[in-house]
């Protein structure tokens, strides 16, 4: 596929304050915003409204900090703005103006630091981060690398299949096949078929698959694990 349905990494380079920041102090820190904005309930509303307000200010600010384009902090927002419209709205409806801004700004303020999170850390150091964080659990039959490999394959296919879909209805469009249902669908299911296979065959070749060995006949099947 061509365009937009090759991966789409989230990593932006740079020698920020964030991208030098260890992986586990920034999780801590987004911890903190997650639980500043998200305690406000606790709190008196005029109370909440203040903290969250200046948590999203903060996080603004430190967005322009880790030298990150403006155009990626309105993405990020732009995403969710029909769901923030929704929110808004009924928030102000049932509790007024000030339960609402007070809603939406916990949202965006814990959503601009993930982003952040994501944006300043390079792919490979949050899967080694997640592996450690399963780590612990090998007692219990975790495989920490395996799951890092999971993870891997999720974060490659699901920009894949969205820019197949949209690469597709940009072919179908050309033709004028956009209200064919089977145009624009059968060559995302070929294309995710296909990209599965490879994907497969690449980690089979790698020593990844499952591992297999002669069952003294023609055939082969799985050794036991």
């Amino acid at each position: 596929m061509r365009g937009h349905a090759s991966l789409i990494a989230g990593y932006v380079p740079g020698t920020s304050i964030f991208h030098r920041m260890l992986l586990w102090r920034k999780a801590v820190l987004l911890l903190l915003v997650a639980v500043l904005v998200l305690s406000f309930p606790a709190f008196p509303v005029w109370v909440g409204t203040i903290v969250t307000s200046v948590v999203l200010v903060a996080v603004v600010l430190a967005h322009f900090m880790a030298r990150l384009p403006w155009s990626r902090l309105w993405r990020a927002v732009r995403l969710m703005l029909i769901f923030l419209l929704l929110i808004g709205v009924y928030q102000w409806w049932q509790f007024g103006p000030a339960t609402a801004w007070t809603v939406i700004a916990a949202i965006v303020a814990t959503v601009v630091a993930s982003n952040i999170l994501t944006s300043t850390t390079a792919i490979d150091e949050l899967l080694d981060g997640l592996g450690a964080l399963i780590r612990p659990l090998e007692r219990f039959g975790a495989d920490p690398e395996r799951f890092s490999l999971t993870v891997a394959l999720m974060l490659r296919s699901i920009p894949f299949i969205l820019g197949a879909f949209s690469d597709v209805k940009d072919a179908a469009r050309a033709r004028g096949l956009e209200r064919n249902l089977l145009a624009r669908s059968l060559p995302v299911v070929i294309a995710t078929v296909g990209y599965a296979r490879a994907t497969g065959e690449a980690l089979a070749a790698r020593g990844l698959g499952e591992a297999c060995e002669p069952s003294g006949g023609n055939g082969v099947e799985p050794l036991a694990r």
